[in-house]
């Protein structure tokens, strides 16, 4: 569910597009579906203070790339910047989640994992280079693809199938990666016991 949650201005931005460049033609249809993508990011934090009364960094990281990045598509009228958006997000991911093992005593992705189980410290640290390794890859497979559908298919065919690729080429590789994880962490992990009342 957090998943879906979390490609939720994704989902928003594919249908945006596809459905509108039949009507306003493919240049309006990026506008309306980026300036909508910026919406639904910001609906994305909002919904997550009203919950939790906190939001993560890392919806705060995408809510500004999404701002800067997709202002920049929608004044340029260049969907360039939107392939740098994802690109670049994921590799600040990669830094943040590196930086973790320098700056302070805990990798981010303990702090987002240890309330539901227990690992070894080594375990942790691997599970947080598996995610930054992840983070490089996606970021570097996402240019990959633009790159080669461009030069392919043209300008406007190619950033139709960049579209697909960005909603279910993203999915399906972290849901690819998620089940690796959950494989790996299944051999070591440790439920947290519930608390006795």
């Amino acid at each position: 569910m957090k998943l879906l949650f979390d490609f939720f201005p994704v989902i928003i931005f594919y249908l945006t597009y596809t459905i509108s460049k039949r009507f306003v033609g493919e240049v309006d249809a990026m506008v309306l579906a980026t300036a909508l993508l910026i919406a639904a990011t910001c609906a994305q934090v909002a919904i997550t203070w009203w919950r939790k009364r906190k939001v993560e960094k890392m919806h705060l990281v995408v809510l500004v790339l999404a701002i800067v990045f997709g202002g920049a598509t929608i004044y340029f009228h260049e969907p360039i910047y939107l392939v740098w958006k994802v690109t670049l997000g994921n590799w600040l991911f990669a830094i943040a989640f590196l930086a973790s093992h320098f700056i302070g005593d805990t990798p981010i992705v303990k702090r987002m994992m240890q309330h539901a189980v227990e690992l070894p410290a080594q375990i942790w640290n691997r599970l947080s280079y598996m995610w930054i390794v992840f983070f490089i890859a996606v970021g570097g497979i996402n240019l990959l693809v633009y790159n080669f559908v461009i030069l392919k298919y043209g300008s406007q065919q190619g950033f139709d199938t960049w579209v697909q690729f960005k909603l279910f080429g993203m999915f399906g590789l972290t849901i690819v990666f998620v089940i690796i994880q959950s494989l790996y962490l299944a051999r070591h992990v440790r439920e947290k016991p519930a608390e006795e009342v």
